[in-house]
């Protein structure tokens, strides 16, 4: 992982081999950024998506391994109620032959690289769970 600060903003490229969401939460922790946007491109072969079953409220997830083009990555940098990190990110994948997958990403290794911008918010904003849907949405 390797990046640098502009203006309020990280300009982060990941590498071969690391990880979408740990690599984030790692750099969130050091820098110690409670509110942020993300957004991003990139190469993956691995990747974990979820979607959210409202009549559930859990999680279905996938797990995809093949070569793909990470399309779009977006999502925001929050705290978790007892103010841990929390990256909440979206992401959709790009496959050979036009194949598109997309959806809660959970995990995601870096094949090739990963240009990632993450806009920082001054301040900090919690989460809490909603207890109609069970998501973890934010505490505002």
């Amino acid at each position: 992982m390797r990046y640098i600060k502009v203006d309020g903003k990280i300009v982060l490229r990941l590498q071969r081999g690391e990880e979408i969401i740990a690599s984030l939460t790692e750099l969130c922790k050091k820098e110690k950024i409670g509110l942020a946007s993300i957004s991003g491109i990139g190469a993956c072969d691995r990747a974990v998506i979820g979607l959210y079953k409202m009549d559930e409220q859990c999680y279905v997830k996938t797990l995809i391994e093949e070569d793909m083009e990470l399309v779009s990555l977006n999502g925001n940098v929050t705290l978790s109620a007892d103010g841990e990190v929390y990256i909440h990110c979206h992401a959709a994948f790009g496959a050979e032959g036009g194949k598109l997958f997309g959806g809660h990403l959970n995990e995601a290794v870096i094949s090739g690289t990963a240009e990632i911008f993450i806009d920082v918010i001054g301040g900090a904003v919690k989460r809490t769970v909603d207890a109609e849907t069970g998501l973890n949405v934010f505490d505002i």
